[in-house]
């Protein structure tokens, strides 16, 4: 991984999308910082377009649609994806799967953590479990004390021999039931919303992330970035992000908003065509 300040000026001039995760990348300490919020907004006020791919739950997706300064959510390690029309005061939600097959899916994968219970009986599903509609969640280091490595390798795989499709980030175990991942819908969200192909995202996009389960992006987009954390996880990983930043989550982020911006001050008003027209608001 090479430090991001040596990334190339000519690719900072043709990035128009940014791709990121949320846990450990945009926070930091189990907190959103004032910094990176500045850096979303810094990044939408210079015209680039950001979308939040992120392993976190339908509840959470919807309110960072609605209130942060993105174009969208890839929520629940690809799952689906919500978007806000501000200039017309409308959600856009896309479900990989209808309701009937993700509570079918949902009830399968509380079975298969009642299972695993008898093997560990101290494992906890997240704290936000009660907002997901198409995975679970398994604390290994957010409201509890951190799982062994080799507990969560153990638990991954008896997942796996079950069926389950399953990716860790830095905070959680996310067992669910298909092949989708952040990738996979990430892409359909580009070409319904954006009319944008593979072959061009990866010459327009960039995706900073922090943990394993941001591989499939590394090892897709052209253009990748980890925050100083990701290091942590370097002998897990296959697929690594081509340059780090100097400090860790969101104070890493805001780093990269600073080079995408050229640290150029903050636009007023922000501009966009995904942004909130001026005729009352509904309720």
């Amino acid at each position: 991984m090479k430090p991001l300040r040596t990334l190339s000026p000519d690719i900072v001039e043709n990035i128009d999308f940014v791709f990121c995760d949320l846990d450990d990348t945009l926070t930091l300490n189990g907190r959103l910082p004032a910094a990176s919020y500045a850096g979303l907004e810094k990044l939408a006020q210079a015209g680039k377009k950001i979308i939040v791919v992120t392993g976190r739950p339908a509840g959470w997706c919807d309110m960072i649609a609605r209130f942060w300064p993105v174009e969208g959510v890839v929520g629940e390690n690809g799952a689906f994806y919500f978007r806000y029309l501000r200039s017309e005061n409308r959600m856009v939600r896309k479900f990989l799967f209808g309701e009937k097959k993700r509570e079918h899916d949902r009830t399968k994968l509380a079975a298969l953590f009642a299972e695993l219970r008898k093997s560990f009986p101290k494992l906890k599903l997240a704290s936000d479990q009660i907002f997901r509609v198409s995975d679970i969640a398994i604390d290994i280091c957010e409201d509890v004390p951190p799982l062994p490595k080799d507990v969560v390798q153990d638990v991954v795989l008896k997942l796996e021999k079950r069926g389950a499709s399953v990716k860790v980030s830095s905070i959680h175990i996310n067992a669910w039931i298909g092949k989708f991942n952040k990738l996979s819908m990430l892409s359909t969200f580009l070409q319904d919303e954006f009319k944008l192909g593979a072959a061009k995202a990866k010459k327009c996009a960039l995706y900073i992330g922090d943990s394993p389960n941001d591989e499939p992006m590394f090892e897709f987009f052209s253009h990748t970035v980890g925050v100083r954390n990701i290091e942590k996880f370097v002998s897990e990983m296959h697929a690594l992000p081509k340059y780090v930043t100097r400090a860790e989550g969101g104070l890493g982020f805001l780093e990269l908003a600073n080079v995408l911006t050229r640290g150029q001050a903050p636009l007023s008003p922000v501009r966009g065509s995904n942004r909130r027209s001026s005729s009352p608001r509904r309720r």
